[in-house]
C-alpha cells in the first residue's frame, strides 16, 4: 500500500483512482534505479534464502512483490483494489507469481500455504490488528515468518502504528522478533525523513 504520509487514513482512499499515479512515490514505483536497490537488499536480509512461498498482503502495484520474485521467491499478491491487482498483473507478467483481489485482512488463500507473510503499510488502516495477525498466522508453515513494514507518519495528525504497539500484538504469537529501524535510510523514501519507519520481523 502507500506511504502514509500521502494520504489520508487508508480506509478512507478510493485505491483506484489511485492506482494510476500510485508508482509516482519514489517507494512505491522503485522506478530509480537506487531505490529499487535499497529495496531489493532489504528484502535479500528479511526473506530465506532459498526459494520460498511469500504472501504479499495489500500488494498494491507489485513493486516488493516484483523485487521478491526476482530474487526466486514464489509470491502470491492479493489487493482490495481491481485497479492495482490489474497493474501488478502486468507488472508480475511471466514472473512465478499471481495476483489475486482480495481482502488483506481475510486474503483468499489456503492455511498454511507460505513461509512469508510480507506486509508494507498495511496493518496501520486495518481494523482489529491483533485479529488479524492471528488470523495471518494461521496461513504461515511452521517456521515462518512475518515482514511488517510500518511506521507513523505526519507531526500535525500522526497516522500509523508505532513499533511498540506491533511488537506487543506480535509477541503471542512469534519466538524471536526483531525490529529494523527504516527512517535513516533516505535511498528506501527517496528523500530524508523524519518519522517512526521501521520493519519488524518475526518467526513464528
Amino acid at each position: 500500500m502507500s506511504d502514509a504520509s500521502e494520504w489520508t487514513a487508508g480506509a478512507d482512499v478510493d485505491w483506484d483512482a489511485r492506482a494510476a499515479v500510485f508508482d509516482d512515490e519514489p517507494d512505491h514505483g522503485l522506478r530509480a534505479p537506487e531505490t529499487r536497490a535499497a529495496w531489493a537488499e532489504r528484502l535479500r536480509g528479511w526473506l530465506p534464502g532459498q526459494p520460498s512461498d511469500v504472501l504479499d498482503l495489500g500488494c498494491g502495484t507489485g513493486s516488493l512483490a516484483l523485487l521478491a520474485a526476482e530474487q526466486g521467491h514464489r509470491v502470491t499478491g492479493v489487493d482490495a483494489s481491481p485497479a492495482m491487482v490489474e497493474r501488478a498483473r502486468a507488472k508480475l507478467a511471466g514472473q512465478d507469481a499471481r495476483v489475486l483481489r482480495g481482502d488483506a485482512a481475510l486474503p483468499p488463500v489456503a492455511e498454511e500455504s507460505y513461509d512469508v507473510i510480507l506486509v508494507r503499510h498495511v496493518l496501520w488502516t486495518l481494523p482489529r490488528p491483533a485479529e488479524v495477525l492471528r488470523h495471518w498466522r494461521t496461513l504461515l508453515r511452521p517456521g515462518g515468518r512475518f515482514v511488517l513494514v510500518e511506521g507513523v507518519w505526519g507531526s500535525l495528525s500522526p497516522v500509523g502504528t508505532p513499533v511498540d504497539e506491533v511488537t506487543a500484538l506480535l509477541a503471542p504469537l512469534a519466538g524471536r522478533i526483531r525490529v529494523e529501524p527504516l527512517s535513516g535510510d533516505p535511498l528506501l523514501w527517496g528523500k530524508a525523513v523524519t518519522d517512526e519507519r521501521y520493519a519488524v520481523l518475526a518467526e513464528i
